[in-house]
């Protein structure tokens, strides 16, 4: 059998979620977490955008970008 080793981050996780007894804590937790994670994207978005690797023209290009896998 494979031994699984958790890093600090993940391990605090999981004791902060032993101690989720109802739905609404469940859900309000998934909430924090997805704003969290919306929050760091955005920040990468602005450094992408400050450095300049991300610009109008390449947003627009993707908005035209046909990116779907072609089936036969």
């Amino acid at each position: 059998m494979q031994t699984v080793t958790f890093n600090p981050a993940q391990m605090h996780v999981l004791n902060m979620a032993s101690r989720i007894k109802t739905e609404k804590s469940l859900q309000l937790l998934k909430q924090q977490l997805a704003e969290f994670y919306a929050k760091q994207i955005d920040e990468q978005m602005d450094e992408l955008w400050e450095s300049g690797k991300w610009n109008e023209q390449k947003l627009a290009d993707l908005r035209e970008a046909h990116l779907r896998t072609p089936y036969k």
